[in-house]
Order: structure tokens, then C-alpha cells, then sequence
């Protein structure tokens, strides 16, 4: 048997085994103060299923916007040895400059500001 029929075998086993131990030993009968909302032990103000503001996922949005520069701009130090690094440089700019443009907007209109 080759080694990997071997780790295909052996993680299939071990996956079945610990999700047979988890339904063999979790409760499956919880009482009303597991499924009741915690907040910091006490008696829940009101409903917990109220929906969020909109401003939570601008802000999530927002933050994964402008944290893509780092996924597109992490390969630069390679980038000199590239022949032409210079090409390299203008389109690193070309990206910085359209995110910065990006959070000059959003700060323009009123985007980052959680009081109006």
C-alpha cells in the first residue's frame, strides 16, 4: 500500500472515529440556561435576534477593501529581481494610489464616522 491510500485511509478513520466520539459524548439535552443569550451572567435587556447595523459590515467591508494591498503588495521584495522592476513599482503605486483614493471617499462621504 502506498502512502497515500495510507494518510487517505488513516484521516477518513480518524475523522469517523472523532465524530463518533463527539455525538457519543456531547449532551444532547440542554437545559434553558444553555440556550438562553450570555450576557456577562446577567438576565438578557432584550431580544437577542435584533438585526446589526449596517454600519458593522460597511466597517467589515471597508477593512477587507483596504486589507487586500497587503495580499497584492506582499510580493514586492521579490520584485527587484525581476528585468523590469520598474513596471513592478508603477503598478505597486497604481494600487496605493487607488486605495488611498478609495479612503479619501469613503471619508468624504461620511463612511467611517459611527456618530452622525
Amino acid at each position: 500500500m502506498n502512502m497515500i491510500m495510507f494518510m487517505l485511509i488513516s484521516s477518513i478513520i480518524l475523522s469517523m472515529a472523532l465524530t463518533t466520539l463527539n455525538f457519543w459524548l456531547t449532551q444532547m439535552t440542554p437545559d434553558s440556561e444553555k440556550l438562553s443569550p450570555y450576557e456577562c451572567g446577567f438576565d438578557p435587556l432584550g431580544s437577542a435576534r435584533l438585526p446589526f447595523s449596517i454600519r458593522f459590515f460597511l466597517v467589515a467591508i471597508l477593512f477587507l477593501l483596504f486589507d487586500l494591498e497587503i495580499a497584492l503588495l506582499l510580493p514586492l521584495p521579490w520584485a527587484t529581481q525581476l528585468k523590469h522592476p520598474t513596471t513592478t513599482l508603477i503598478w505597486a503605486s497604481t494600487i496605493i494610489l487607488l486605495l488611498t483614493l478609495g479612503l479619501i471617499y469613503e471619508w468624504s462621504q461620511g463612511g467611517l464616522e459611527w456618530a452622525e
